[in-house]
This record gives structure tokens, C-alpha cells and sequence, in this order.
């Protein structure tokens, strides 16, 4: 029986199909950075919101993208490398800002739990249909908004529903496009190795 046509152990994600090696923990630790990166580069394709101090993005597909590829330990680490480094100084969050001193460092906040949770429910499967990807994308956006969208309330002394209308409100179909772009992807990246689970 050949190797590549065995099943992929349960639990496994899609950074497990990278083959192991006595390096795991450098392979590791590439992903980690990698999945930072990804999310830096990503947050520069920003969109002004008028109204709203937070723009739309591709940090947060990126974010999810992240936890759900390399799991929830990888995503953990990568998307709190991120927001260390940002923190930092690195100019990788939305718009080549850094920092903490922003309203929407709450959505930052809120990427790392929800590339944690995704990570978990692509583990257990949730990123080889079309339907449980959606669903884990939503989840994930949901976390994220519960959130920043608060934080964004805070930091600004927007009421609740000044912080929904300009931090979610006017992300919501950009949010669709981007599960359903992540619901084409996902499914399609396991169907193409042929490890459906």
C-alpha cells in the first residue's frame, strides 16, 4: 500500500501533510512566522471605511486562513507573534500602523482567539466541507467582532451601538465574500491532496 494514498491520521490539519522531519520544530517555527507574515501582508490590503477608524481588510481571512491551516497551537503562536511584533513596532497592522494605542487593536486581539478556535475545529474537520468551513469561518468572525467591537467602544467612547455601526455593520459583506472564498479553498486543498475527511 503506498504511503501517499494512506489516510491522513485524525485530527490532522493541513500543515500536518508537510512531511516530518528531525527539523520539526524549525518547520514549526517557519509556519509560525510564515502565518505572521501572511497576516502582515495581508492587513495592507486596507480599504477606508467612512465613518469608521477601522478599515476593511484582509487581516482577518488571513487570521482564520492561519488558524485553521496550521491548527490551534501554530495559530495561537503565529497570530501572538503578530501581534508581539506589532506591538513592538513592525508596521504590519492595518494601514503599516503599530502599536496598541489604536481602536481597532481589539479585532487584533480578537484574530488570535479566533485563529485558536478555527485551529481546534479544522482538527476536528471543520475545513473539508463546504458547510462546516462556512460555519467555522462565521464562528471565527463572530469571535473577533465580540471583540473588537467593544474594545473599538472603548477606546473611542463610541456607545455599543455607534461601536456595531462602525465596526461591524459595514464589514459584514465583505465578511461573506471572504468564508466563501475560504469555503471554495479549504475543501478544495484536501480534496486536491485526496484526504477527505
Amino acid at each position: 500500500m503506498s504511503t501517499a494514498a494512506a489516510p491522513v491520521r485524525p485530527g490532522a490539519v493541513l500543515a500536518d501533510l508537510l512531511p516530518a522531519s528531525r527539523t520539526r520544530y524549525a518547520v514549526d517555527a517557519a509556519l509560525v512566522a510564515g502565518g505572521a507574515a501572511l497576516t502582515g501582508l495581508a492587513a495592507q490590503i486596507a480599504v477606508p471605511v467612512p465613518g469608521s477608524p477601522v478599515p476593511v481588510t484582509g487581516q482577518t481571512f488571513a487570521a482564520l486562513l492561519v488558524g485553521t491551516a496550521l491548527g490551534a497551537r501554530r495559530g495561537f503562536l503565529s497570530l501572538a507573534l503578530y501581534a508581539l511584533v506589532g506591538m513592538a513596532g513592525m508596521p504590519w497592522f492595518a494601514e503599516a500602523s503599530s502599536g496598541y494605542a489604536m481602536p481597532s487593536f481589539g479585532y487584533i486581539l480578537g484574530m488570535l482567539l479566533a485563529a485558536t478556535v478555527a485551529g481546534a475545529l479544522a482538527r476536528r474537520g471543520a475545513d473539508r466541507s463546504v458547510l462546516r468551513t462556512a460555519g467555522t469561518m462565521a464562528l471565527g468572525s463572530a469571535i473577533i467582532y465580540a471583540v473588537g467591537v467593544p474594545y473599538l467602544a472603548l477606546a473611542t467612547g463610541m456607545t455599543l451601538s455607534q461601536a456595531v455601526a462602525a465596526g461591524l455593520t459595514p464589514f459584514l459583506i465583505g465578511d461573506a465574500l471572504k468564508a466563501a472564498l475560504a469555503m471554495g479553498a479549504l475543501p478544495a486543498a484536501w480534496k486536491l491532496l485526496g484526504r477527505r475527511g
